[in-house]
């Protein structure tokens, strides 16, 4: 006999407004902790493509200095440096293209926004007039629409349709 798989089951939730509410509060600590990443990686990318630029440029003037091609060792050195260095600022500018963390960051707080707006609305709907099923629908839609979006970004505008049936 061949063992049935298990089936996973949700228990209906007592208090359907909470539920929703938990739902949104779980997925808004998501958009904002992965804002403040992509924040922190935007930023530090930034400062290193500056920073890096800047000593590409400095290390490769300075090499055409007397004072640095008087003494050979020195010579060596910065010209072994500068293509490590703008070989370093093209792989920090590659990764920053790849992952745009830019983009991926005003997406992640524009989401949270969103999804703050929406929980606040459910928060303060009475209950007699709440439809838990449509709000968590809402709540499905606009995590998939920004989902696909950020997708779409990354890979090119392959993938499917943001409507249904489509």
């Amino acid at each position: 006999m061949v063992p049935s798989p298990a089936v996973s089951t949700v228990a209906a939730p007592t208090d359907a407004r909470q539920y929703v509410l938990d739902r949104y509060k779980e997925r808004i600590t998501y958009y904002w902790d992965s804002s403040k990443y992509n924040k922190k990686s935007y930023k530090m990318t930034r400062y290193l493509t500056i920073i890096l630029g800047a000593a590409v440029t400095l290390i490769s003037s300075m090499s055409a200095a007397s004072f640095i091609k008087d003494r050979a060792w020195l010579g060596v050195a910065f010209a072994i440096l500068t293509p490590v260095m703008a070989a370093c600022l093209a792989i920090i500018g590659g990764i920053s293209q790849a992952f745009q963390w830019g983009a991926a960051w005003s997406d992640m707080v524009i989401t949270a926004t969103r999804l703050e707006k929406e929980r606040d609305r459910v928060a303060v709907t009475p209950v007699a007039e709440l439809n838990p099923v449509q709000e968590l629908a809402l709540l499905d839609d606009m995590i998939l629409s920004e989902t696909q979006g950020f997708f779409q970004r990354l890979f090119g505008t392959g993938g499917p349709s943001k409507e249904p049936g489509k």
